[in-house]
């Protein structure tokens, strides 16, 4: 919507293109969290201040605080843009297409995390830096935690009980899952160990296949 700024005699002085403003002020959060992000894992949570993060983007300090607030703030934006990437729409199609096959279903499970880990690894690493000191983090990264615990939940919550291996229950699915599923492992096997991404997305999809889907499944 054009907003017209009338003078005192009512005459148009000046005109405002209202999406270009918006279009403008997304472009700036986005470069402002990608500076943040570059800028975190470069020195670390706590060596990186705001004016740093500014200075990366090219912006004032004054517009990295008006936009997130102060620093909890851009760690909060970048929490939220990982969860972007993990394509959780893509997860939701493949999921229902998959639906009365387990092994299909955990196959797409693992490879939203590992599209996850793959894209968002080192923000998700810093989120756990960052929470030991700041309360705000440590609640958007457990926020974003129990959103992918609550995917798990669904998901085994459509399985019958006779397609669960024999002693494992729905909870009990979501725990092992979660214990070799996640951002460490997947920091170990390729970091430490050498493995590429689709080595561990195999691993991890047979692997829960083997300890989670009855045999018959």
């Amino acid at each position: 919507m054009n907003i017209e700024r009338l003078s005192e005699n009512g005459k148009s002085r000046r005109k405002y293109d209202s999406p270009t403003r918006r279009d403008q002020a997304e472009a700036t959060r986005a470069r402002i969290a990608e500076a943040a992000r570059r800028t975190f894992i470069e020195r670390g949570w706590t060596a990186t201040r705001v004016r740093d993060v500014a200075a990366e983007a090219g912006v004032s300090e004054a517009t990295v605080f008006a936009i997130h607030g102060n620093k909890a703030g851009l760690a909060k934006a970048l929490v939220e843009s990982v969860d972007l990437t993990a394509d959780i729409p893509r997860l939701i199609s493949e999921l229902k297409s998959a639906e009365g096959d387990p092994a299909a279903q955990m196959s797409a499970m693992v490879g939203m995390d590992r599209r996850l880990f793959e894209r968002g690894g080192d923000v998700l690493t810093l989120m756990q830096e960052a929470r030991r000191s700041e309360p705000e983090v440590a609640a958007a990264y457990l926020e974003g935690r129990a959103r992918g615990d609550e995917s798990r939940r669904r998901m085994f919550a459509t399985w019958p009980e006779n397609e669960f291996r024999d002693g494992v229950t729905a909870e009990s699915a979501r725990d092992m899952y979660a214990a070799l599923c996640n951002i460490d492992v997947y920091r170990v096997l390729t970091e430490e160990r050498g493995w590429d991404a689709d080595r561990v997305e195999q691993w991890w999809r047979e692997t829960l296949v083997r300890l989670l889907v009855a045999e018959d499944g």
